[in-house]
């Protein structure tokens, strides 16, 4: 995982080309709106732990049916957690002990305690919070907040609300929150960034968090909410930007010369080469100990049967998305399914591995898929399906025997176009149909109530009033 950060851009256009800074007296900090630019950088930062392959979002695709890891053949850094506890996500055999789910929830709350500091002192900075560059620098800490709190809630159900700098004493006392005081406290802040956030053409670097980013997940947590009326609004308002656009070749999305193109809405940026943060998608997802293809491998994320046989005959984007096998260093061919999506061709430099590829947290597809669920008009669907040349919905020759109505063609859809991108297990979760699809992939019951990870026990070990989600309380 990327240990350092891109000099992220300001929303003015003279904005500050800045690095985290370290060993610095926070007394005499936060005094300017360079001291502002460079804690909202690190606040950016906080991207590579949320979306790396490392990271709760990640994570999720071993408790959905479209990626799995093998039993002892995965490997992870030592500060994420032990490897033997990568498995129980694949076969539902979590624990309160798991220490990556502790990973999970602490990176989080320590991400958005870095986010809160400097909202916090941004806030009572009030000459420079009424300005319009600090109101626009509220807007995107306000929307990460927003976006690690809905990612949190729907991995954990209730949590706590971080809604400012916690101290060691706080933190060992806040309790969780009901999920609608959650959701409620979520859709604040990102009402407060789509009103102050800027249009992808006035961003002056890629990367940078806009209005049509915090439409898009505004829309999402409308849509899991159940809200299909709000959620078509704010769906609808990132359409009719005019902002944003498929691009014609699926394989462009991941080519090393197009990143931050047409159809992206939110980037996580990488830069290949020793010293940058270079990605990390590509070895986390290759086989475990290939030793040819990368440096190591992981084994994270492997591709499952079920998700390959799911792409139809003539769909580009299933060899575009996944390798079905490899060399090793004797030139063996290895059979194997993995993600593709992360592949960068340049990978080699001075006999080490870097990697370039960026990390798309949000696109146009995704909205023109939410907007075809909260509308029911597959026509958005289609328009996704036209790209790759296949025939849309209620079309002469779409699959309407496996998939004859449009809220199961648009799972479909979301499946294929999206795979690998951390979005099934939400998806699932968010239509009701996890634990039908998840019992059949998994070979066992799965349950409602085990569709949440446990409240690490090292976390309720200190603070007490921290209550267990109910399945874990019942599997003692």
């Amino acid at each position: 995982m990327a240990g350092a950060c891109l000099a992220m851009p300001s929303c003015s256009d003279d904005f500050l080309n800045l690095t985290p800074k370290s060993n610095m007296n926070e007394e005499d900090f936060y005094k300017s709106e360079a001291d502002f630019g460079t804690a909202r950088t690190s606040a950016y930062a906080t991207l590579y732990n949320e979306y790396g392959p490392e990271c709760g979002p990640s994570f999720t695709e071993l408790l959905s049916d479209e990626c799995e890891t093998k039993e002892g053949k995965v490997l992870i850094t030592s500060t994420t957690g032990s490897n033997s506890d990568v498995y129980p996500f694949t076969s539902y055999a979590l624990e309160p002990s798991n220490t990556v789910v502790k990973h999970i929830w602490q990176t989080g709350y320590a991400d958005l305690n870095v986010i809160n500091k400097t909202l916090d002192k941004l806030v009572a900075s009030t000459d420079f919070a009424a300005t319009k560059t600090g109101k626009c620098y509220q807007a995107e800490l306000r929307f990460l907040r927003a976006l690690y709190h809905f990612n949190l809630v729907r991995e954990f159900g209730e949590i706590p609300i971080a809604d400012h700098s916690l101290t060691v004493n706080e933190s060992r006392s806040l309790n969780r929150s009901d999920i609608s005081d959650v959701y409620t406290f979520i859709l604040n802040d990102l009402k407060y960034a789509v009103e102050n956030l800027p249009l992808k053409s006035e961003a002056t670097q890629g990367g940078q968090i806009t209005k049509g980013a915090a439409e898009t997940c505004l829309g999402e947590v409308y849509l899991t909410l159940g809200d299909k009326a709000s959620a078509a609004t704010a769906l609808k308002d990132v359409i009719d930007s005019k902002q944003y656009a498929l691009v014609d070749n699926y394989a462009d999305l991941w080519s090393m010369n197009h990143k931050n193109c047409p159809e992206s809405i939110l980037e996580v940026q990488y830069v290949a080469g020793a010293g940058n943060p270079s990605s990390p998608y590509f070895e986390a997802y290759a086989p475990y100990e290939n030793f040819s293809i990368t440096a190591q491998g992981y084994g994270l994320n492997q591709v499952t049967d079920r998700l390959y046989d799911s792409y139809e005959a003539g769909d580009v984007r299933r060899d575009l998305s996944i390798s079905t096998s490899y060399k090793d260093r004797s030139g063996k061919v290895v059979p194997a399914k993995y993600e593709n999506k992360w592949f960068d061709p340049n990978y080699i430099e001075n006999g080490s591995y870097y990697y370039g590829n960026n990390f798309i947290v949000y696109r146009y597809a995704d909205v023109l898929l939410m907007y075809a669920e909260a509308t029911g008009d597959a026509s958005y669907l289609n328009q996704v399906r036209h790209r790759v040349g296949l025939p849309g919905f209620g079309e002469a020759g779409y699959p309407t025997d496996k998939y004859p109505t449009l809220a199961l063609a648009i799972e479909h859809e979301r499946n294929v176009e999206l795979a690998l991108e951390f979005h099934r297990w939400y998806d699932l979760k968010r239509t009701g149909r996890a634990t039908t699809l998840l019992t059949d992939a998994k070979g066992k019951a799965i349950t409602e109530d085990m569709l949440v990870l446990p409240v690490p026990l090292v976390e309720r070990q200190v603070n007490p009033g921290l209550t267990q989600n109910a399945y874990y309380e019942k599997s003692k």
